[in-house]
């Protein structure tokens, strides 16, 4: 369904200049872009460089020490400007050399395992029958006192294996995007800030308690099927790091040492974890790099994407796939030598993974803040964790700058149309920009929000970020954050689509006469239910 056809259908009328809804296309531009990106791609050789030589990039590793390098010099010899890395304070660096879990008893059995992130080797091998002990808040640890001394503590509830029963790999279909296209109110409660650091400072807790009651480590379940692991973990801030190591087993091993536990059979694994911490710079870098503008002082568009990754395989559609959609589109514009009247900026995103520091970081510097709360405990914590609850937002002097940002970050499938994120007036622009593009799928203007990458913080000030659209294919089902996130998941002629599309929109914001459509400046929302809770 088409946006127009929708607000006929739901009777709402909406006021849009005519000056912005007439902003058109060039199209002589968009054939040169259709060929240089089908004729001329670099797309998968860049992915390649990203997942196959350097691999998985967890932020501040050495590995995304040298994706920071080689990015920034892929952009120069592509004769791009102002090209540079802008630090924000992250942590501590990490990175895995080598593991092994294997079940010594009752039989011996090689375990799928992967470290934890951020948590400590072993120091050798260590050995230890294992005993279940589910924990996910304080209230847990005093049902296990003086029971886990020269223990291996299994820390997750197991639950029920879950066989697939539908395809993984699939394509949204016509009547799928079309569903996509209503708008959704929002909703809006309090903003309870958590005064004991929520998430991280509960690992803290439970590793301190661990180590108390003489426990030599920690095993959990993966939380998918299939043999797939993840070791996602978030102890990085410097002075913050547990002391006892911690491993991820795939669920199917996981669940079999739960019911050998269960039926006395005493299990006991041999486990050795090698990691490297890595202190040398606790800042992590965005990298950004410009096609500068002609006219428009001061004024830019922006495509961004992260190019950090988890470790458990190498990234690739989490999110090197949209990091070199990025690069590309960014390769095709240059190749052209295009003179946009505004400023095109390109951005990679460190820290995502972690809850989007670097794109929250890039916010807070150069576009909007937000106020304090006033109160010295809550503002001492990490920005990210206070950031809704705090008003009013107070925009930066670059504020006006930034005229439309487009994010790329749900894995390798092609560009279905755009999460207009409920801003009528630019999605009736987006109906234009899109045309030339219908017969490459890019189709849908969908006024819902969208979340969980690095376009939202942008979005809490009031800034027009988007996030595209894109064909789910395995992405949620087996690959992200997953052990098998590699190169051979990755579809070339969905990259170089997306790539192509995302360099027409750039262009198209780049040189319309009046900026992208704005919403207005957000302010504290009232409760949508004012008699809840």
């Amino acid at each position: 369904m088409r946006l127009a056809a929708l607000l006929s259908a739901t009777a709402i009328a909406f006021a849009v200049p005519a000056t912005v809804s007439a902003q058109e296309v060039d199209r002589v531009a968009v054939n040169r872009i259709i060929d240089q990106g089908f004729n001329h791609s670099e797309v998968m050789e860049t992915a390649a460089h990203l997942t196959d030589r350097i691999g998985g990039r967890i932020t501040n590793s050495p590995q995304m020490r040298e994706t920071e390098r080689w990015t920034q010099q892929w952009f120069r010899d592509r004769g791009l400007s102002n090209v540079r890395a802008e630090g924000f304070e992250f942590g501590r660096g990490w990175s895995m050399v080598r593991s092994d879990v294997r079940m010594i008893a009752p039989r011996p059995l090689e375990l799928r395992a992967i470290p934890v992130a951020w948590t400590p080797g072993t120091d050798g091998t260590v050995s230890g029958e294992v005993i279940l002990a589910p924990m996910s808040r304080v209230a847990d640890f005093d049902k296990y006192r003086g029971k886990l001394a020269g223990k291996i503590v299994m820390i997750s509830e197991p639950t029920d294996a879950e066989d697939p029963t539908s395809p993984q790999f699939r394509r949204w279909t016509d009547d799928e995007l079309a569903g996509r296209t209503g708008y959704n109110q929002p909703t809006h409660s309090h903003v309870n800030v958590s005064r004991d650091g929520g998430r991280d400072n509960f690992a803290l807790r439970m590793d301190e308690f661990l180590a108390a009651e003489g426990a030599l480590g920690w095993v959990r379940m993966s939380y998918r099927d299939g043999g797939l692991l993840h070791g996602a973990g978030y102890t990085h801030r410097t002075g913050a790091t547990p002391t006892l190591p911690g491993m991820e087993l795939a669920a199917e091993d996981y669940r079999r040492l739960a019911r050998l536990s269960r039926a006395g059979a005493a299990p006991a694994l041999e486990m050795m974890s090698e990691v490297r911490f890595h202190d040398e710079d606790v800042n992590a870098y965005n990298v950004l790099a410009d096609i500068p503008g002609t006219s428009r002082s001061g004024e830019y568009v922006m495509a961004g994407a992260h190019f950090d990754s988890w470790a458990a395989a190498d990234g690739a559609v989490d999110n090197a796939a949209g990091t070199a959609v990025v690069m590309e589109a960014a390769r095709i514009l240059k190749a052209l030598n295009v003179r946009p009247k505004r400023t095109i900026r390109f951005a990679l995103w460190n820290g995502e993974e972690q809850g989007l520091h670097g794109s929250l970081a890039y916010v807070d510097r150069h576009l909007a803040t937000r106020a304090p709360l006033g109160d010295p405990e809550l503002d001492a914590l990490p920005n990210g964790q206070t950031w809704r609850a705090r008003w009013p937002v107070q925009p930066r002097p670059g504020y006006s700058d930034l005229v439309a940002y487009f994010n790329i970050d749900n894995g390798s499938g092609r560009i279905r149309g755009i999460n207009a994120e409920g801003n009528v007036a630019a999605a009736a622009v987006f109906e234009e920009w899109l045309k030339p593009f219908y017969s490459l799928g890019a189709t849908t203007v969908s006024l819902r929000p969208s979340g969980g990458t690095d376009h939202v913080y942008m979005q809490t000030v009031g800034v027009p970020g988007f996030q595209f659209i894109q064909d789910p294919l395995d992405y949620g089902s087996r690959l992200h954050h997953t052990s098998i996130d590699s190169y051979d998941h990755l579809q070339p002629e969905d990259l170089r689509q997306a790539a192509v599309v995302l360099a027409g929109l750039l262009l198209a914001a780049a040189n319309s006469d009046e900026p992208l459509p704005r919403m207005p400046m957000p302010t504290q929302p009232r409760p949508t239910n004012p008699f809840g809770n």
